[in-house]
């Protein structure tokens, strides 16, 4: 069985994202969204309704992440070659951000 990723790997995807954009406005709105009860719903409500230019680099780059993420914590097996693992990581690095 695979576990599903923890929510602060999840949190961090969106802090990561907030930080790395180079509109500091939207970052900071981003940033204060998280804090607190609700974080994700209050990131993505921040995301459709103020920025929804953000959303395709938002996706791609925390989708890309999750996917290392729970890749590279799955133990050796037949079905997990980690030199794939790695090579997906090369051949879909995280987006340029905004």
């Amino acid at each position: 069985m695979i576990n599903p990723l923890p929510s602060y790997v999840w949190y961090q995807d969106m802090a990561d994202f907030a930080e790395g954009i180079s509109d500091e406005r939207a970052g900071r709105r981003l940033e204060r969204a998280i804090r607190g009860k609700g974080a994700f719903r209050h990131f993505k409500d921040e995301l459709h309704e103020e920025y929804p230019e953000l959303l395709p680099s938002g996706t791609r780059s925390m989708t890309t992440a999750r996917i290392v993420a729970r890749c590279s914590g799955l133990p050796t097996s037949p079905f997990v070659d980690h030199d794939t693992i790695d090579r997906f990581a090369v051949e879909h690095p995280d987006p340029d951000l905004p």
